[in-house]
């Protein structure tokens, strides 16, 4: 397997060929294709256990593949489902992790906590954040390096449903003003359609569905053409809505997106 660094390109930064992953006997990652464009935000969606987040590693470079090549550009940063913050290190300081030292790489991370709204906790230590604002930190350690590549391993999933959603309204906002390429791994398939411009999802190893979302935004829950899409998307994932499953959390249809 080869990792390398994307060649500047307006069209695909991320490519992922034929890429192949095992343990032991089980197979997660089986001839994958993946393309993604510059500014295109695509969520993976699938059941547990079919390699969505390996996929996520081997594209940040944690993990290796057995086989195949990925092209992915740089800076390529993650955001986690656990924020992942440094109790010895003030907010300020974990948000400029990586940026290096000096007055500007504050002005930069003072800038980032001003965007996900926690300026006045800059001075602060992770102990006295919520859940919701110490993952606002982690998306603000991740943007202020004005990363092309964005990968979110389903950081909403350890948040309560109302700053669940809060927090999926904040990353709209923050894709679209920064414009980096975005890999969304999650379970939730109305994140998914209210989030992302594409939507795959992974089965035996490979891609089953490669939907385009074409809903206008800002996007409404239950909004016209989302029940369509949802029960699709839920069908391929072998859920059966009318025996009451739920393919992500239902709320009231206020939120825009």
């Amino acid at each position: 397997m080869e990792l390398r660094a994307a060649r500047p390109m307006t069209g695909v930064v991320v490519r992922v060929a034929e890429a192949r992953k095992a343990f032991g006997a089980r197979v997660v990652l089986d001839g994958f294709d993946l393309e993604i464009r510059a500014g295109e935000f695509v969520a993976l969606l699938g059941t547990s256990g079919s390699g969505k987040t390996t996929l996520l590693r081997t594209l940040s470079g944690l993990d290796a593949l057995d086989s195949g090549e990925i092209l992915v550009p740089q800076p390529c940063t993650v955001v986690f489902q656990e924020p992942r913050l440094v109790p010895s290190k003030r907010i300020i300081d974990n948000v400029r992790l990586g940026l290096g030292g000096g007055q500007a790489t504050a002005a930069q991370a003072l800038a980032a906590l001003d965007e996900v709204g926690l300026t006045s906790h800059a001075r602060s230590w992770p102990a006295v954040l919520s859940g919701g604002e110490a993952q606002r930190v982690a998306l603000a350690r991740a943007l202020v390096r004005a990363p092309k590549l964005l990968l979110l391993d389903e950081p909403f999933g350890a948040l309560d449903a109302l700053t669940r959603l809060k927090m999926q309204s904040l990353v709209a906002d923050l894709c679209a003003r920064h414009r980096p390429a975005v890999l969304l791994v999650t379970h939730d398939v109305d994140e998914a359609i209210l989030l992302a411009d594409r939507i795959l999802v992974l089965s035996q190893g490979r891609a089953t569905v490669d939907l385009t979302v074409d809903l206008p935004r800002p996007r409404i829950r239950q909004g016209a053409g989302h029940g369509a899409l949802r029960a699709r998307l839920l069908t391929a994932l072998g859920v059966d809505e009318g025996a009451g499953a739920d393919g992500g959390i239902r709320m009231s249809n206020i939120l825009t997106i």
